[in-house]
Parts: C-alpha cells; structure tokens; sequence
C-alpha cells in the first residue's frame, strides 16, 4: 500500500508540474516580442527549478557565439559582456552538440573546462537548457545556483516542455521582428526607407521640442546619376547605391539614423547634434563617398561618384518639421545648382 501512495504521490506531482509548465508555455507564446518572450521564458524557468539566478542566451551559428538577452539575479560584471564565443571544451558547445539537458550539481567536480565568468561569479551548480526549434539551435537557457545541490531529475527534465514551447516563440518573435524590420528597409541599400524617415523625423522632432534639444538633417544627392547609369548601366549603379548606402551606415554613431529617400537620394537625421557638427559629419560623408567609390569601382577610372549635400538644424533654421524639411532640401538644390560635389548649409548660406 505504502508503494502505491508513494507511486501515485509522484504521479500527481509529476502531473502538476506538467500542468504549472504548460500554463507558462501558454504564457510564454502568447506574444511576439521577443525581449518579453526571453524574460518570460526565465523567469518560469527559474520558479519551476528553483534556482536565484539564470540567463538566456541566444546562439548565432555562423559566428559560434551566444548573445544575452535575459538575465536575473547575477552580478554587473558577469552581465556586461553581452557577446562570448563557444568555447571549445566547454559545457556550452556540449549542450549544443548534445541538444539536450545538462545538470552540473557541482561545477568543482564537472567534466569539462571552467569558465573564467562563471568560476568568479560563484556558480557552483546549474541546469542547461538548450533552445531548440526543428534543426536549429536558437540558445541556451542557464538556471544558476551558488551552492553545489542536487537536482531533482525527472521534475527538471520536464524542463523540456517549456523548452519546446520556449524555442517556438523565439522562432516566431524573430520572425515577427524581420518581417516588421522589411516594412521600413530599403531593399537595396539595407537604410530605413522613405516612410520610416517620416515616421522618425516627427519621433524626433518632437523629442527634441520637448527636452530642448538640437537636431540636425542631412540630405545627399548622387551626382549626375541619370548619366551614371546610362553609360555604366543600372546593375552598376545599383552597386553604387548600396556601397554609399553602407558607407553612410558605417560613418554614423549608434544613435543616428540613415535613410534611402528615393532614387539616388539619401536622409541623415542627427539627434542632439548642432549645425556646427552635423556639417562636419557631412563633409565627412561627401569626402568618403568620393575616395571609397573611386576606390571599390575601378571602371570609374580614377575618379569616385560625389554626392552634394544640404544640411540643416532645428531650431536655428526652423521650429518645424515641414520647413526644417524645406529648407535642408532648398540647401541641397543650391550645392546641386552652384558646382555639385559641395555641402550647403544655412549659417552663411555658402558652399563649404
């Protein structure tokens, strides 16, 4: 009778925390966000093992890293590196070759090379999880402790349900995430496109209204693109608008934002910037395009495709977004009409 009790005490122990995983599954793929996916899938995950501390990593297979995404009850200093490879010999890569749950009750007797992070931060006993959706690995869920323990191995095998239902959802979020980034991309360049700048010109203009804040606008335009085309043709020039795109994109600060506006024009918006050094960013751009593309396209033959530029500042040339935005696009029209290859801007109203 005794043996019986206690196989039908651990069956409904079983079933409950079944029944506790599949709710939080349902939680957890109820939203295509994938910062709330992430913490979600952690914080379950924690509470169900019991555990003070864990993270989610998710895992980029071209480049063998993992990238926090979640974390909880672990220090500033083990946070702080966002990004680690995989080291060879480590109990990550064996999750993800494995691709199934690792229990180490006491890292000091483990099996496999200790991390340096992981040694100073005081784990001594953790639970991997790896994410995995169909073939792919999409990362690893850490839950942490402090102190060697035992874990209870068919109740955290159950781990595996929420795993499941965890991997679906990042799959799903980062999805979600790539088709809305496509809605506001540039095909061709990778810039955010035409309707995104409006949508960020008026975020921004009136972010900076409101905490009094300057805001600068660049505008670029290829020159003689229109011949460009007709003597090396399109293909080419498609070219030459994605490597302008790209070198935009790779002189701007985290904070700025870079747009194809149509055809062979292009937007930069400069948040917290002042006249005075959004020209210098300007004529920084103007002088790259010109060296970089004389330099990737040797057909030109020397010479590189120039751009002319109009740059204007909130509030110094306008308190609005419609006049901000007519005035940098008259300044561009001036650089365009009095030589081409030359940034205008309105504090002297000259070619620079």
């Amino acid at each position: 009778m005794a043996t019986r009790d206690k196989k039908r005490d651990a069956l409904e122990a079983q079933v409950k925390a079944l029944k506790e995983l599949i709710e939080v599954a349902k939680a957890v793929v109820s939203t295509l966000d994938l910062d709330t996916v992430l913490q979600a899938i952690l914080t379950s995950a924690m509470h169900f093992a019991e555990t003070p501390a864990g993270s989610v990593g998710l895992y980029d297979e071209n480049k063998h890293e993992l990238s926090l995404h979640a974390h909880s009850g672990l220090t500033a200093d083990f946070i702080k590196k966002e990004r680690w490879d995989v080291s060879p010999g480590g109990l990550t890569e064996q999750v993800l070759k494995a691709r199934e749950i690792f229990f180490v009750e006491n890292t000091a007797t483990a099996n496999f090379s200790q991390n340096p992070m992981m040694v100073r931060e005081g784990i001594q006993s953790l639970v991997c999880v790896p994410l995995t959706f169909g073939d792919r690995v999409m990362g690893v869920l850490y839950l942490d402790d402090f102190v060697p323990r035992d874990f209870d191995k068919e109740r955290m095998n159950l781990l595996s349900v929420l795993s499941s239902f965890a991997a679906m959802a990042i799959y799903n979020a980062k999805l979600h995430n790539r088709t809305k980034l496509l809605a506001i991309t540039d095909a061709l360049t990778g810039l955010y496109n035409h309707r995104h700048f409006h949508h960020i010109f008026s975020i921004e203009m009136g972010r900076c209204k409101r905490y009094h804040k300057d805001l600068s606008i660049i505008m670029l335009d290829v020159d003689d693109f229109k011949k460009f085309n007709d003597r090396y043709g399109h293909s080419t020039g498609d070219l030459v608008l994605t490597a302008i795109g790209e070198l935009i994109a790779g002189t701007l600060r985290g904070v700025d934002y870079a747009f194809r506006y149509g055809g062979e024009e292009f937007i930069v918006l400069l948040p917290e910037t002042r006249l005075e050094q959004a020209f210098q960013v300007a004529e920084r751009l103007r002088q790259i395009i010109e060296t970089e593309t004389a330099t990737k396209f040797t057909k030109l033959a020397g010479h590189g495709v120039t751009v002319s530029v109009g740059v204007a500042s909130y509030p110094v040339d306008a308190d609005k977004k419609d006049q901000l935005f007519e005035k940098v696009d008259a300044l561009l029209y001036q650089a365009k009409v009095f030589g081409k290859n030359k940034v205008y801007y309105s504090k002297e109203e000259t070619a620079v």
